[in-house]
């Protein structure tokens, strides 16, 4: 079945056992002690991110060398994946500091929506995280980990804008924000 729809089998059974090995299955976030989801996003995603970010580099530098005369060549993904950072607030957050963190939130909220523009960038270096027809093998794990790396930052983003920033400031609509 995968074959026949031009997916990689691999990959799949890669992200599902990756996604198994967190844990976190049917964990309701929104329901957990604030310190818990933090300690969930920072071990998850922030960590993750520290040490993925820096091998994408390499690779994307990599395969921008070794193809730069290649007209589909993802020119400049290598500098523009070293653009993407993330300042951390959660100890703000686990001091109890609750409303007093909205300004910090709004500023990591606008660098949430700078990174989606970025994953936008980057769909636009790469057409749209496809392959050309010549990739070598680098170019092709650099795509599937772009890939991966999309995936977590989306899913990163959620849990911060939607579950952890709303209970940190009272919002009514959200989950209780017991700690």
């Amino acid at each position: 079945m995968c074959q026949e729809r031009g997916l990689d089998q691999a990959a799949i059974l890669d992200a599902i056992e990756r996604e198994a090995a967190t844990g976190d299955a049917g964990q309701r976030w929104d329901e957990a002690p604030i310190p818990d989801l933090v300690a969930f996003i920072v071990s998850r995603y922030h960590e993750r991110l520290r040490e993925e970010l820096p091998q994408l580099v390499a690779l994307a530098d990599k395969v921008e060398t070794k193809h730069a005369d290649k007209a589909s060549c993802p020119r400049g993904l290598g500098q523009h994946l070293t653009n993407v950072h993330e300042n951390v607030l959660f100890p703000l957050i686990l001091d109890g500091m609750g409303r007093m963190a909205a300004g910090p939130i709004r500023v990591m909220e606008q660098e949430h929506d700078d990174h989606r523009e970025g994953l936008l960038r980057t769909r636009a270096l790469t057409d749209n995280l496809t392959p050309p027809a010549e990739a070598c093998t680098s170019w092709r794990a650099l795509y599937l980990r772009l890939d991966a790396l999309e995936a977590d930052l989306m899913e990163h983003i959620h849990l911060e804008n939607n579950v952890l920033f709303p209970r940190v400031l009272g919002d009514p609509h959200s989950a209780d924000s017991r700690r």
